[in-house]
């Protein structure tokens, strides 16, 4: 699973809501396992980011951007030790 903030702080489906009414200045992305909790899953990758406003529509640009790239580059990760036995 991919989520819009730096796992365990924030969970649920409004995350980036929940870290800008806190005021975080440092926002992320978590790609997680899915396991019976709420994004409780084992971690597998995370990046962070700074961000000084209040916009949450902003956050989840910011957030999309790196989340793209982050989940290819994941995935990649995962995979490379397959691809190393054919």
């Amino acid at each position: 699973n991919i989520h819009p903030s730096l796992l365990p702080a924030f969970q649920g489906a409004n995350a980036v809501e929940q870290a800008v009414d806190y005021g975080v200045k440092v926002f992320g992305i978590t790609i997680h396992w899915v396991d019976q909790t709420l994004d409780g899953g084992r971690i597998i990758a995370q990046e962070a980011f700074h961000y000084d406003g209040s916009d949450p529509a902003e956050v989840h640009a910011l957030g999309q951007v790196i989340e793209h790239r982050l989940y290819i580059d994941t995935i990649r990760r995962l995979l490379a030790p397959c691809s190393s036995h054919s």
